[in-house]
């Protein structure tokens, strides 16, 4: 039966939409309507077509204008797609509307990711995040399922208990999402116990925009066997390994990774799984040196850091991937203006060196330079710990 339904999805068809706006370049767009397709995929659809139009400002109704409307609906009825996928999160307004235009299953970015991380979800924790989150974003778009009520003729007598039933059932996502804080509550405090009877020892937390390496990197510096693959948020749960380099002891954690356009409804529910990143010593953040866009995705982490107050931590850059960089070397007689694809990886690193002092360029894959990320670490841990232990100097 699993299998079956596991199957179904995968051949489950969409397309997806993006609009390009004063906010966001033609270049961002498409950046991230790849990004969208790539979500799609790891959700278990296949993309058919992307959809973009150049407007001024979203249309308050559709989102997109109707002529791009009638479009989509013409490939959708021809085509036979299940789905279609917005790029941006749509108001319940718009969600209503386009559903009723297109006539199949519409879907936003935030909708798509909370069905990703409700399918990675392992532990009894990352499944009440996820849920919570679930019911803050469905909570203002419940009148969307009465819609059927509309479409009856002689509304007298069916106004009244329509609205009541959306009322009802208002409350009782309310009262849902009350007793989901709660349970969270309770489960934070059982993890800070956790946290707690770990000791002191020196706390070390692997950061970055998700599918960078983290996992990947985790493995081999804790020699462990954590699920690691190439898909958004293979990781949701926060994985905790005891790590000795040169008979030092010390922890190191794999948290979610980072994504542009996080829904606030994440960040807020996965606040808690995040304390594993507010409470460490040493953040590493790790970054794809291979994706066109990693300063972007830089970026992105920072600022989500900053939100959950663990922007000012120690923290040193990791540079992942570099078996798989590539660039475009220019001709010397190509006089047109350098761009990001044709500096090379070492063009690349001498800039990062005379920027950042804590920057390291490895392959996590290949165990490419992971002796100098390693003996980074160690430099890093042994400070703190001489000023936590200061009669344990036999240890280094």
């Amino acid at each position: 039966m699993i299998e079956k339904e596991i199957q179904k999805k995968e051949t489950e068809s969409a397309v997806i939409v993006g609009i390009i706006t004063q906010e966001q370049s033609e270049e961002q767009v498409f950046e991230y309507l790849n990004e969208l397709e790539f979500l799609a995929l790891t959700a278990g659809a296949v993309v058919k077509k992307q959809f973009v139009q150049k407007r001024n400002n979203r249309d308050a109704r559709t989102f997109v204008g109707s002529g791009k409307l009638i479009e989509i609906q013409e490939y959708v009825k021809n085509e036979k797609i299940d789905s279609v996928i917005f790029d941006d999160e749509l108001t319940p307004s718009q969600l209503r509307n386009i559903e009723k235009e297109l006539n199949c299953k519409v879907l936003d970015r935030t909708n798509l990711i909370l069905d990703i991380f409700a399918s990675r979800a392992q532990t009894a924790h990352a499944k009440t995040q996820v849920e919570l989150a679930q019911y803050e974003y469905l909570l203002p778009r419940l009148r969307g399922m009465w819609t059927h009520l509309e479409r009856q003729k002689g509304g007298i007598g069916l106004r009244g208990p329509g609205e009541k039933e959306i009322e009802t059932d208002r409350r009782i996502v309310r009262d849902k999402i009350t007793l989901l804080k709660e349970k969270l509550k309770k489960i934070d405090k059982q993890k800070a116990e956790q946290r707690k009877n770990r000791g002191q020892l020196v706390r070390v937390a692997l950061v970055g925009y998700t599918n960078v390496g983290k996992s990947t990197l985790m493995n081999v510096l804790s020699k462990s066997d954590i699920f690691a693959e190439d898909k958004l948020f293979a990781t949701l749960d926060t994985t905790v390994r005891k790590v000795i380099i040169e008979n030092l002891p010390f922890l190191i954690a794999d948290t979610v990774g980072f994504i542009r356009k996080l829904p606030h409804h994440l960040v807020e529910s996965f606040k808690s799984t995040l304390d594993e990143v507010r409470e460490a010593d040493i953040l590493i953040h790790v970054v794809d040196i291979s994706h066109p866009n990693f300063e972007e995705q830089i970026d992105v982490v920072n600022s989500t850091l900053n939100e959950i107050g663990a922007g000012n931590k120690k923290m040193f850059t990791v540079f992942n991937k570099i078996d798989n960089f590539s660039y475009i070397k220019k001709d010397d007689d190509d006089l047109t203006p350098v761009k990001k694809e044709n500096y090379s990886l070492e063009e690349i690193q001498n800039m990062w060196f005379a920027k950042e002092e804590n920057v390291v360029f490895i392959s996590a894959k290949n165990k490419s330079n992971l002796d100098y990320l390693k003996q980074k670490i160690y430099d890093d841990v042994v400070k703190i710990h001489k000023i936590r232990y200061p009669f344990n100097n036999f240890l280094y």
